[in-house]
């Protein structure tokens, strides 16, 4: 089957928009495709610095005829209706119609028949309005057309569009259109220094052997395992080995077309400062690699960059270029970190005074002193020792005002940790200066130390406070101040370290030192839903089912996280056994038969069942299976051993099971009617000792 070949040809187009803008591309054609019935195989988008470029393989010749049939009126109908519908329908006559007949009356009926048009008349109408339209999150306007009513307006000045389409045997049509005076033909151009005559082609094969022969790699993907595999290789024949990337590896993969790994380096001298900033000062700058030494660990005086060009000189120049701005970068970043280190954390504390965190919330300074206090509550809940984490949150903050992390703001915490060393403080209080600011994502570790989770939790836990207090909750997707994180952050924080913690009690000390304070039974209830949902989140991602959360929050009360976890592990092991399954479907038939029965009689049906009213054995069982439960459940929650609380929940099932099977509810006799719904009642209650069952799905 035929296939399409699309290039659009431009100046530089920013790495940050490649990815998607190739994306866009491949969705937007393929939509466009699929809506005029053209039903493809398969289609890959790719992009380079200098072009966009898509093929579509298996697109059909032509589109499918299509048969519809449009319904006129009545027989009968006035003549102006009958006209109108011989217009509409394109008929001549009432004798080119049917009649379909119908209980309302018989109406005319007109099959229209509209022949397919060819595939490429449909990519002619559709690709031009495709680029117009291009979704650029920044474009411009250049040149003489940029003066003209409609002129194009694309990321980069755009100089040529190829569109071929036809089958793998036979030379493929151009696609004809124009947009803004650039015709479409079959013409581009390979590397820009290296091979940059016009090069013809045909087809998607042909256009990427002919590109790569032009010193062109198409694929990105391709570009990036190149980058990375002879950037191992060269460090490796050094000696070294590569300080991996992959975010880097992407950018860099966007800037070249040919990658050519070459390596540089700087004076030993520079191996004073921190590696973090060593490797962030070359990050940024020069878009380069770092490398360490294997038997140290640390960074060798050595970097990797990646050329666009086979340089004649063997990348000479262009490696001595890179040095003279590394050495320079360097220089200030060693001149900041010296100057930094020149004054005390404590003495920048001052200036906090000065930085408003937020206008509802007060500054800088006051949020420290919260969390300094908050820290101190929650130190001896964690195991940590107060002084410490006193001290440690008074510091975590200063490094923001350093030099360092101006220059850098992806090293702030850590840099405060150095700073923290460099003048003596304890190694707990330095590592929290870094640690208080994780885990920030799912992938991110988890802090070990007491006194880093202590400082870790207040900092987290002041946030949401804060923000809660001065009802700025994240809505839909909006969630300008990482709440949603924070929240996540402070569940794993507890979990992963096996913390018992009463989320109430610690939100409702932190609403106790905000100067913008809420309703703080309200707004404590309330972060407990909002921590419900994240804690949702979290164990689904692990496999565990949300409705077990729901179950287990439902029965209020529930703000010790880590127990929570464990009752809902418990609760998913035991509904995985028959006898969950069937105790589930149980109670879910009580409860339904309750609500339909309590609505009817608008009463409820609590309170405990008369012994004397209880006439089946099936009931005398039951009641007597719902005490023992009660009793063994309750206590093995109280011990929080809710494995053991399964086990004896596990003991109503069989006489559950025997109640519905033998037992008329509804009796004839009222008493004994009332007396068999409160039972139904005692089988939800008993249930409650682990979870709402109402809640469980299934």
């Amino acid at each position: 089957m035929p296939d399409l070949l699309l290039e659009l040809f431009s100046e530089e187009i920013p790495a940050r928009m490649q990815a998607k803008a190739a994306d866009d591309l491949r969705r937007m054609v393929t939509d466009k495709l699929v809506a005029e019935g053209l039903v493809y195989e398969g289609a890959k988008a790719f992009a380079t610095p200098r072009r966009l470029a898509l093929t579509v393989h298996g697109i059909p010749q032509r589109q499918p005829d299509l048969k519809t049939e449009r319904r006129g009126p009545k027989i009968g109908a006035p003549d102006a209706a009958v006209q109108g519908f011989l217009k509409a329908a394109g008929l001549k006559s009432l004798d080119e119609a049917t009649i379909q007949r119908d209980p309302k009356g018989d109406f005319y009926v007109a099959l229209i028949e509209k022949p397919g048009r060819a595939t490429l008349d449909v990519l002619a109408e559709i690709l031009p309005v495709i680029i117009r339209t291009f979704p650029w999150p920044k474009s411009m306007r250049w040149g003489e057309r940029s003066a003209k009513s409609g002129a194009l307006s694309w990321v980069r000045p755009l100089h040529s569009i190829i569109a071929t389409f036809g089958p793998e045997t036979e030379e493929p049509d151009v696609v004809k259109f124009s947009v803004d005076g650039i015709e479409t033909g079959q013409t581009t151009h390979g590397h820009r220094f290296m091979a940059p005559n016009a090069i013809k082609v045909r087809r998607f094969e042909d256009y990427e052997a002919k590109l790569k022969a032009a010193k062109v790699v198409l694929d990105p993907q391709a570009r990036k395992d190149i980058i990375l595999e002879d950037a191992k290789e060269l460090a490796f024949a050094q000696g070294f080995e590569l300080v991996e990337d992959q975010a880097l590896a992407d950018e860099v993969a966007g800037l070249v077309e040919w990658p050519v790994a070459l390596m540089g380096s700087f004076d030993a001298e520079f191996l004073s400062i921190p590696d973090e900033v060593i490797r962030a000062t070359i990050r940024n700058n020069q878009k380069c690699f770092v490398v360490r030494d294997p038997k140290t660990g640390k960074l060798a005086n050595k970097f990797i960059l990646t050329a666009n060009i086979d340089a004649a000189d063997g990348g000479k120049v262009i490696v001595a270029g890179n040095e003279r701005v590394i050495r320079a970068r360097l220089s200030d970043a060693k001149f900041f970190y010296e100057t930094d280190l020149k004054t005390k954390l404590e003495s920048r504390l001052p200036k906090f005074e000065q930085i408003v965190f937020h206008e509802k919330l007060g500054t800088q300074a006051e949020r420290i002193k919260r969390i300094e206090r908050l820290a101190a509550e929650i130190a001896p809940l964690v195991g940590a020792n107060v002084e410490k984490a006193k001290r440690a949150t008074h510091l975590a903050k200063a490094d923001l005002l350093t030099e360092v992390v101006g220059e850098f703001p992806e090293l702030q915490g850590l840099m405060g940790k150095y700073y923290a060393l460099a003048q003596g403080e304890d190694a707990s209080v330095a590592a929290a200066s870094e640690e208080h600011y994780k885990p920030q994502g799912p992938a991110d570790r988890v802090p070990g130390d007491p006194v880093s989770v202590a400082v870790a939790l207040a900092d987290k836990i002041d946030t949401l406070v804060g923000f809660w207090a001065i009802d700025e909750k994240p809505t839909g997707s909006k969630d300008p101040y990482a709440l949603r994180r924070a929240a996540l952050g402070v569940i794993r924080l507890i979990v992963d370290n096996t913390l018992r913690l009463p989320i109430l009690n610690v939100a409702k000390s932190a609403i106790g030192g905000l100067t913008a304070k809420g309703d703080g039974q309200n707004l404590s209830s309330d972060l407990l839903s909002f921590f419900a949902d994240r804690l949702k989140v979290q164990l689904r991602d692990q496999g565990a089912r949300h409705d077990l959360v729901d179950a287990v929050f439902s029965l209020g009360g529930q703000d010790d996280l880590l127990l929570v976890v464990r009752r809902v592990e418990a609760l998913g092991k035991f509904l995985d056994t028959e006898d969950g399954k069937n105790l589930l479907a149980g109670t879910k038939r009580a409860s339904n038969i309750l609500a339909i029965e309590e609505k009817k009689d608008k009463r409820t049906y609590g309170g405990a069942p008369d012994a004397a009213l209880l006439q089946l054995p099936e009931e005398k069982a039951l009641a007597k299976a719902i005490d023992q439960v009660k009793r063994e459940a309750s206590s093995a929650v109280a011990k929080e051993d809710f494995a053991t609380a399964m086990i004896a929940m596990a003991k109503l099932r069989p006489a559950v099971d025997a109640f519905f099977d033998k037992v008329k509810v509804n009796a004839d006799e009222p008493d004994v009617r009332e007396n068999r719904l409160k039972l139904l009642n005692e089988i939800r209650a008993a249930t409650r000792a682990v979870a709402d069952f109402s809640k469980i799905e299934g």
